[in-house]
């Protein structure tokens, strides 16, 4: 049973949140972060991304980056940019995308959940970036930036949510990227108890998005138990931030792929090596959208195709193999194209279905890569399925967004 608690979070005043809060760490490079901080000493790129306080090249993984992090965080605490609240709280944090809101709960969850797979994951890590992270969490004794959880929608829980975003938000600003983001601040005993005890109920929890931030302050509060000769396992730092969303309310995109060449094939002989397990289509010069599951939208030479896989090619049956992913790595990356391994492989590059299908064409017709494939999106329903029967999407499989803003409120242990 999934085990959260409320916890005393930090928290930048109403007046300063939208120059604290910031993206997360790894959705841009440290140049990226550079310039969106720009002259702006309150934003928390100071503390996720602290080369930014460098020379443009410094090694991000160098030792005094990890302590400018440390430093940082210790003076937006003392400038008052960050204030912990005087109770163990839950909060409410909703945003808005294309006119559609959803609403999670920012709770504690449980180390041992993660380590006893309560915690679902659906995607492997690597061991690198769990470790830049474990560093990251384990210098500061806090987790700056949550997690990002789905759960089976609970009526109850839905109710709890619905009754208390009546009240004015704690913060209601629109990021520069147009997404809207509201926080509610649950400061009523009874209905903390209630929300534990709603949670104690839930069988599992799932990583929708962080897999390695899960892991590393998962793993760092494992050592600081193991450290521990006193433990009790009430500690705080048996507990980290997240986000926990309705699995009815999420929206999983495409995640699309392009390819630099076509493994010594021409347009034509291509074309031709996927009749033999899908139905070509050319659809022409306009935008092409995949219409359902094991439909794939192929862009070559300026055409879009449509590529529809056939009877027999995929199993049904199998979580896996019935994933889009799946099927276009073994019939079409791996089998014509020679790609096995996506993780390492250059010859592939991964495009978030937030860009658009014309970031695939501005790829393709720039002549940096040679083809372009969309995907269906995966449903909930899928991912959880998966979680559930113990297996591990390919890489590259989902894309959530709206990401969730850093800097809203953060755990301290």
């Amino acid at each position: 049973m999934a085990k959260v608690k409320p916890f005393r979070g930090w928290r930048p005043p109403v007046d300063l949140v939208e120059q604290v809060v910031s993206r997360p760490y790894d959705v841009l490079n440290s140049e990226e972060a550079r310039q969106e901080a720009g002259d702006n000493e309150k934003s928390l790129y100071h503390i996720i991304k602290p080369e930014i306080d460098f020379p443009q090249g410094t090694d991000e993984h160098d030792p005094k980056v990890y302590d400018k992090a440390v430093e940082n965080f210790r003076k937006f605490r003392e400038k008052g940019w960050l204030k912990q609240d005087d109770k163990e709280l839950y909060y409410i944090y909703a945003q808005t995308m294309n006119g559609r809101t959803q609403y999670g709960l920012v709770v504690c969850a449980n180390v041992e959940d993660y380590m006893t797979g309560v915690i679902k994951k659906h995607e492997l890590t690597r061991r690198d970036k769990e470790e830049d992270r474990m560093k990251h969490v384990r210098i500061n004794s806090a987790n700056i930036e949550p997690v990002f959880f789905a759960y089976p929608a609970q009526a109850e829980l839905d109710a709890i949510v619905s009754e208390w975003t009546k009240k004015q938000p704690e913060y209601d600003f629109v990021a520069p990227d147009g997404f809207g983001h509201h926080f509610w601040v649950i400061d009523d005993d009874r209905t903390i108890a209630r929300i534990t005890a709603i949670f104690a109920a839930m069988p599992s929890l799932y990583i929708a998005d962080g897999h390695h931030r899960t892991a590393a302050a998962a793993l760092v509060g494992n050592e600081r138990r193991l450290a521990n000769p006193h433990h009790r396992g009430d500690e705080e730092y048996n507990y980290f931030l997240a986000v926990c969303f309705p699995d009815n309310q999420l929206n999983i995109i495409d995640y699309n792929r392009v390819v630099k060449d076509l493994n010594g094939l021409d347009t034509q002989a291509f074309l031709k090596a996927l009749e033999a397990d899908f139905e070509v289509e050319c659809q022409g010069k306009e935008i092409y959208h995949p219409k359902a599951l094991h439909n794939f939208a192929l862009y070559v030479e300026g055409q879009w195709y449509s590529l529809t896989a056939k009877p027999g090619r995929y199993d049904d049956q199998d979580p896996i193999g019935v994933l889009d992913v799946t099927i276009s790595s073994n019939l079409i990356l791996d089998k014509i194209l020679g790609i096995k391994d996506l993780r390492s492989d250059k010859r592939i590059d991964f495009v978030g279905g937030i860009r658009g299908l014309g970031e695939l064409v501005r790829r393709v017709d720039s002549g940096e890569m040679k083809a372009a494939l969309a995907l269906y999106p995966v449903s909930m329903k899928q991912l959880i399925d998966i979680a559930d029967s113990g297996n591990i999407m390919p890489p590259k499989t989902t894309w959530f967004e709206p990401k969730l803003r850093s800097g809203l409120v953060i755990h301290t242990f």
